[in-house]
């Protein structure tokens, strides 16, 4: 629950930042970043080795809509994006970098395979 009181206050607090340096007119845009199922060192202990984390890395994916963990390389490429031009208009948002797991939290999408 701690995790959850944690991601709602930064979510928050993105928006608030946000609305405060437009509302003084400060050229300083505000952006949160929320990676889910990134491959970093993080998940090694908890995906072991050999078949063991063949089939751990599978269930993860399965779970995921793009049906695959997420890179380190993704998050950097939403962080580049968020801190070049491209984005020159963008402020208070979260950047989900979760490979659709929170737009299928609800229903997750079926594959013609299941």
């Amino acid at each position: 629950p701690y995790g959850a009181l944690g991601k709602a206050a930064i979510r928050n607090h993105t928006k608030a930042v946000a609305l405060y340096c437009a509302g003084q007119g400060y050229e300083i845009r505000c952006n949160s970043i929320h990676p889910a199922a990134v491959l970093t060192p993080m998940w090694e202990p908890m995906l072991g080795t050999g078949e063991q984390r063949e089939a751990m890395m599978q269930a993860i994916a399965k779970d995921c809509p793009m049906r695959r963990m997420g890179d380190p390389s993704d998050v950097a490429a939403g962080a580049l994006y968020l801190a070049s031009d491209a984005s020159k208009y963008v402020t208070g948002i979260e950047l989900n970098i979760d490979g659709g797991i929170l737009a299928g939290a609800v229903a997750p999408p079926q594959r013609a395979e299941e």
